[in-house]
């Protein structure tokens, strides 16, 4: 089962990058023919900036469209940052001084990941518009991932796992010296999601996670007065007319 594992991880990890880099180049490649920031809008590069940030950690829109959803929707995805940043422990020999300190903090972070999460599945169920709305997968999601939530808090609070021989395991399996993975039913749930997330992540919904960055109407300065907005094809065409 260890050998299992590693190999699902491997082949999990080259899908999940090489589906991100592929969609990230088509977002990129992808023309943007007309000048259409949502407004108000920032009319200097660094304003966009600001306005990115704002979305990226406050979540600016969401909050001024409705704050229900806004708090869940926050408190999964901030409380989620801090997990990822607690598992860095378990890839690394010499643990940073900032996961170090952020080791606590991740710890009950997972309650809070839950909690967003069972907000968001439960405004899916009884917001009659958002549900009108969803489909299927929008579910899956949700409960896919309050299950790793769930897996991840048992180990921690129930049934304790030796997280001595997952960091040997998992160091093992990116340096290819072999190691062995406790044989234990929550953390075998836990791996077994976290790796089917990672490959179908770059084939669902979750790639809003790069594509706020590419959305015209976030990244782009308010400046049609002051200058003439062209997408590239359409620079090409005016320069052979």
């Amino acid at each position: 089962m260890s050998t299992v594992y590693a190999l699902l991880f491997i082949v999990a990890t080259l899908v999940m990058v090489v589906g991100l880099a592929l969609k990230i180049k088509q977002y990129a490649n992808t023309p943007a023919p007309l000048k259409i920031p949502t407004t108000p809008a920032p009319t200097t590069e660094a304003g966009v900036v600001m306005r990115l940030f704002r979305e990226v950690v406050f979540f600016e829109s969401l909050f001024k469209s409705t704050k229900w959803t806004w708090i869940f929707s926050w408190m999964f995805h901030m409380a989620l940052f801090v997990v990822l940043l607690r598992h860095i422990r378990y890839f690394i020999d010499d643990v940073w001084l900032p996961i170090v300190l952020i080791q606590p903090f991740g710890k009950y972070a997972g309650f809070v990941m839950v909690i967003g999460l069972a907000g968001l599945f439960a405004r899916r169920i009884l917001v009659d518009r958002v549900r009108y709305i969803s489909a299927p997968s929008d579910y899956l999601w949700l409960v896919v991932l309050l299950f790793i939530g769930f897996s991840g808090l048992m180990m921690s609070f129930v049934s304790h796992t030796d997280v001595t021989m997952v960091k040997q395991y998992f160091t093992g399996v990116w340096t290819f010296s072999g190691g062995e993975l406790p044989m234990d039913f929550p953390l075998m749930v836990h791996l077994l999601l976290v790796a089917l997330l990672m490959i179908l992540f770059p084939f669902s919904k979750l790639l809003h996670v790069p594509g706020l960055f590419f959305s015209p109407g976030r990244n782009q300065v308010d400046n049609p007065r002051e200058k003439r907005h062209l997408a590239p094809w359409a620079k090409t065409l005016e320069e052979q007319e």
